[in-house]
């Protein structure tokens, strides 16, 4: 009976002059040779020769601490005009955006663009701010802005997104989990809670309760929302537009709005019809303050 022979095999003396040379690599560079690399840096080798190899990963491994020194120049500058960079390793600020003196960046910012930050602001932390324009004493907190416009005494977040064609008046609010996209919200208005505002004209002084969405799209095109000055929408109310909220009008919580609310007046209901005439608050403490 005879035993079946086991064929085996040898590294030939090719594969055995590139593991050395892969080997010879990783030491002179400080490498840890993980399988991964290793199969990177034998194939790099054997397609363009050790030396062209070994530029490559030379190159490679360059670049990140050319970025790192970049943007720690950056922050040196900056911090030297006046503006707080509460950790500059984990901030990163490109050479296009000007930012105002005693103003503060705080860790895991990205400010990019054509970006442009006022005096005494708050930016971050985790905050992504893109070719935007921002205020004095404004306030970001962990949200995105991008190609947005926020005047002076604005604040944002946390966790809320800011798109394209945003313009946020002085002193508006837009507080968790909003989104804001081609709208105006005039001085003073509010968005405290999560809730979709876009292609929307918002007026001064509007409160916009939580949940409030403006259903914009109908399937096929764009359609615009108006809430005029002091108005005040009830949480979960869908706006469904093209409509328009009059001055001082009011909408209640979950309403369908899907015609026009006409000034002073209060709708609510699926959808919502108009129930009565809406108080003045103003009015209404006048006469709380007289005993009515």
């Amino acid at each position: 009976m005879t035993r079946a022979r086991t064929a085996t095999t040898h590294p030939s003396g090719e594969a055995i002059r590139l593991g050395l040379q892969v080997k010879r690599l990783a030491t002179e560079l400080g490498l840890e040779l993980t399988p991964s690399l290793r199969a990177q840096l034998k194939q790099a080798i054997a397609q363009d020769g050790y030396a062209a190899a070994r530029e490559r990963v030379v190159e490679a491994l360059s670049r990140p601490r050319a970025q790192a020194l970049l943007r720690q120049r950056l922050c040196q500058r900056l911090m030297l005009a006046g503006v707080t960079i509460v950790d500059p390793a984990t901030t990163y600020i490109e050479d296009s955006v000007s930012v105002g003196a005693e103003t503060v960046i705080h860790p895991n910012t990205v400010i990019s663009g054509r970006t442009r930050i006022g005096k005494g602001c708050q930016i971050g932390p985790n905050s992504v701010v893109s070719d935007s324009a921002i205020g004095d004493r404004c306030q970001i907190v962990a949200s995105v802005v991008e190609g947005a416009v926020l005047e002076s005494d604005v604040a944002v977040g946390p966790f809320s997104h800011l798109r394209s064609g945003t313009y946020l008046a002085r002193g508006v609010h837009v507080g968790n989990f909003a989104e804001v996209k081609k709208s105006r919200l005039g001085p003073g208005a509010k968005m405290g809670h999560f809730g979709y505002v876009g292609d929307a004209q918002v007026g001064d002084e509007v409160n916009i309760g939580a949940g409030t969405v403006t259903c914009n799209f109908d399937g096929v095109s764009k359609h615009r929302t108006t809430i005029d000055r002091g108005a005040f929408i009830g949480s979960d109310t869908m706006l469904v537009a093209p409509v328009r909220v009059g001055e001082g009008a009011s909408t209640g919580a979950g309403s369908v709005v899907n015609r026009d609310v006409p000034p002073n007046t209060v709708a609510a209901g699926v959808p919502a019809r108009i129930r009565r005439k809406r108080r003045s608050r103003r009015k209404g403490r006048a006469g709380r303050e007289r005993g009515d």
